[in-house]
């Protein structure tokens, strides 16, 4: 019920606009259903979840329970709660000085309730927005009962010369203070198994319990906890009693194609805006980047378990525009275009997002990161140029041949990292099978487009044992496999 909040300041002003009693799970619920009807969407800006999680997210709602969100790191999972705020009634009227956002018409707490009694409908309330109605604590294994439920206040009953024996001693947790509200708890497992048996009476019965003193208070409040797999780390689990009070479970999901993906780490990207307009990004080089990350999640160097969060893709976006504003500002340029062997700057973003399993630790975090990066770079190539087979009869052609005898040929070629456009550019033109390449088979390259394409073709061929390909301090070289061996003879 939408109400004036800046008139209604007293509870007989409330009963007389109309005003109802109605639960958080209630709230939601009818909240939602008119967003739904009217086609209006909740949970803008999570993409990907459109025919999975939002729709198991919108029934769990529908059914009035609190959701426990079960994914891997980096899965929307705590924004996914946080943009349940949206559902919630823009204002909530509380009794005025309320700890615990007692509902003026359904008061709980003692303090309500004597205020109430004593003033009657001249009971001063005052108003909550929606925005300050999420509480979320983060689960580690130091939070006590105490921090979540609440504990007894010594200085509190010393100051009002209270008896230990009266509940007005009772300083309450973040739960209560939660009243009403939705209260999210993430990473659920790491709490430890008496904590979480201190949850049991919330969850079902609605009373909580402090040093002694039994408290029926229902409270009112929407519960939303995150979690990884349980075995994810030995660190712990949810225990099953909990479990079972928890109505819904929710699977999450990383990102299922590149497009995707690339809406994800366009719109989350911490960018400068001059940044943005110093660098061009071509759209293929925003496909490698996200195919890093698939390339990640199916590699045997890397802990599936872990998961590889969507985090990645979004830090390493930042890092290959800062490695590329940094290469043009060293050689005075004044604009230029990402390029694949900028990549090298997103190295230190994968090393620090992966967990290695014992076979990439021996190769080391660097070397898995570059090679995740030719894998990519050899996962898009068939999407742009044809297909290099395994299997090749040797007198057999193919459309490669030409560029390869280009290199049988020549000397070699330097790419260097911090090489002026000018100049990289000139040196790509140079290679005549390779302009001839890119009209064949990309003519509707943009200008800027076109160098990227080229240095994909190079390192394609790399990746299928066409051409070798050598880094050094300042840059790549690619040579011919046999040409300078057999020279040499």
């Amino acid at each position: 019920m939408k109400l004036d909040h800046t008139n209604i300041k007293t509870l007989g002003e409330l009963k007389a606009a109309g005003y109802t009693s109605k639960s958080i799970k209630d709230e939601l619920r009818d909240n939602l259903l008119e967003k739904i009807s009217k086609g209006e969407q909740v949970f803008e800006g999570v993409w990907g979840y459109e025919n999975s999680v939002i729709p198991e997210l919108e029934r769990a709602i529908l059914s009035r329970h609190n959701i426990n969100l079960l994914g891997l790191r980096g899965q929307a999972k705590t924004r996914l709660a946080r943009l349940m705020v949206q559902l919630l009634d823009e204002w909530m009227p509380i009794v005025e000085g309320s700890e615990i956002h007692d509902h003026p018409l359904n008061p709980i707490s003692r303090y309500a309730t004597e205020l109430i009694k004593e003033k009657g409908d001249d009971t001063p309330i005052s108003w909550v927005h929606r925005s300050e109605r999420f509480y979320e604590k983060l689960a580690t294994p130091d939070v006590t009962v105490a921090d979540l439920i609440g504990d007894v206040d010594p200085i509190k009953a010393a100051n009002l010369k209270l008896s230990y024996a009266d509940d007005r001693v009772i300083h309450f947790g973040m739960i209560p203070r939660a009243n009403r509200c939705i209260f999210v708890i993430n990473e659920l497992p790491d709490l430890q198994a008496r904590i979480q048996v201190a949850l049991f009476n919330i969850l079902q019965e609605g009373d909580i319990q402090i040093r002694g003193f039994k408290l029926r208070l229902h409270l009112d409040i929407q519960f939303v906890f995150t979690a990884n797999p349980e075995d994810y780390t030995n660190r712990g689990s949810i225990v099953t009693p909990l479990k079972d009070r928890i109505g819904s479970q929710i699977l999450t999901h990383y990102p299922e194609s590149i497009e995707i993906a690339k809406k994800i780490t366009k719109q989350e990207a911490q960018l400068d805006k001059r940044q943005s307009d110093f660098v061009y990004v071509p759209e293929i080089a925003m496909d490698l980047l996200e195919q890093i990350s698939f390339e990640a999640r199916n590699s045997e160097y890397v802990d599936a378990k872990s998961g590889v969060s969507a985090r990645m893709s979004i830090t390493a976006f930042e890092n290959l525009l800062s490695t590329a504003e940094r290469r043009a500002i060293v050689a005075g340029d004044k604009k230029t275009a990402v390029r694949l062997s900028d990549f090298m700057g997103v190295v230190p973003s994968i090393t620090g997002k992966i967990e290695l399993v014992y076979e990439g630790e021996q190769e080391g975090a660097g070397s898995v990161a570059e090679n995740l990066i030719e894998d990519a770079a050899k996962s898009l190539f068939p999407n742009y140029f044809p297909k290099i087979d395994k299997l090749q009869r040797k007198e057999e052609e193919n459309e490669y041949d030409e560029l390869v005898s280009w290199f049988f040929d020549g000397e070699g070629f330097d790419l260097l990292d911090d090489e002026k456009e000018e100049e990289y550019k000139s040196k790509l033109d140079s290679i005549g099978p390779l302009n001839n390449l890119i009209k064949e088979y990309q003519p509707e390259a943009s200008k800027e487009d076109a160098y990227f394409l080229k240095e994909l073709v190079l390192w394609g061929l790399v990746a299928h044992k066409k051409l070798s390909k050598h880094r050094f301090q300042q840059g790549y070289q690619f040579k011919d496999l046999y040409g300078s061996y057999i020279r040499g003879l």
